[in-house]
């Protein structure tokens, strides 16, 4: 068994991102944004003349890649999950330009050998010059079948589960079928989002929607819902992954709002599965 804890702290990637407009537009339209064309407060994000970025972004700028796949890391890749996911906005990351990015491993938790260990990435983001700090994304990989080699950091606290109470507001955005062919050219070329047979192989009916891109539709619920389309107001959103969803299905995001904290949750309203849990996000008011 492999000692995982070893690798905290290690630069799994840095680079100069050369952001391009398509980029920028290309990510917003995989989330669905432009689907009414008509809309102008869409039109921001999916046309190239006073274009604003989405704070999602920062999670496609300066991906790392399935680095777990690569056999110097010892993972059992094939098992790995998408466990959870943050975002914290700094400054609104520029639509086009060069952006410094960096991804280590950020800490590594031994749950035992029947339940694998948690592997936590964290990605900063800065302007070129490192003057300003744009963005922190931290990501939890479950590597299911890594666990019971008894060492590394301590279990993080849970995120706060959604009100037992009704939401105040429910938002259905429907995906389109391509939406995982569209978003991964964004970066995550991962053959489960795009070939019946290697999805099939895992036990999906189909190609499944990136969990990063499920995340950017809840995303999308509470910049319409929350922000009247007004990004700039989303600072930091958190969720957990819960069950796959699938491209073409309705995404129902019920939303709590308390002043600047919402709390969120999102179900394939074709099936009626949670697929993102434990949402949290801090809006500004301002």
């Amino acid at each position: 068994m492999k000692d995982h804890s070893k690798l905290i702290g290690r630069v799994l990637n840095e680079q100069i991102v050369d952001l391009d407009m398509k980029d920028t537009l290309l990510y917003a339209l995989s989330l669905g944004f432009g689907a009414d064309p008509l809309d102008t407060n869409q039109l921001r994000y999916v046309y190239e003349t006073n274009t604003l970025s989405l704070p999602g972004m920062a999670m496609i700028v300066g991906y790392p890649g399935f680095w777990m796949k690569e056999a110097e890391y010892g993972f059992e890749w094939q098992k790995a999950l998408h466990a959870e996911e943050s975002i914290t906005i700094h400054s609104p990351l520029p639509t086009e330009g060069k952006i410094f990015a960096k991804t280590i491993v950020e800490d590594v938790v031994d749950r035992g050998s029947e339940k694998g260990c948690f592997v936590y990435m964290k990605k900063e983001l800065y302007t070129k010059d490192k003057s300003t700090h744009l963005a922190t994304v931290v990501s939890n990989t479950l590597a299911r079948g890594d666990g019971g080699f008894g060492s590394g950091g301590k279990p993080r606290a849970a995120m706060p589960g959604p009100p037992a109470e009704n939401p105040s507001i429910i938002c259905d955005l429907t995906t389109l079928p391509q939406s995982a062919l569209l978003y991964r050219l964004s970066g995550d070329m991962n053959p489960l989002h795009a070939d019946p047979e290697v999805a099939q192989s895992v036990g999906f009916s189909g190609p499944i929607l990136h969990g990063r891109c499920t995340m950017g539709v809840a995303m999308h619920a509470l910049i319409k819902s929350c922000c009247d389309y007004d990004a700039s107001k989303l600072k930091s959103m958190e969720v957990r992954f819960s069950s796959p969803f699938m491209p073409g299905e309705t995404l129902r995001t019920e939303i709590w709002e308390n002043g600047e904290t919402v709390q969120f949750k999102s179900t394939s309203l074709e099936r009626n599965v949670v697929v993102l849990n434990n949402g949290n996000a801090r809006i500004s008011q301002s």
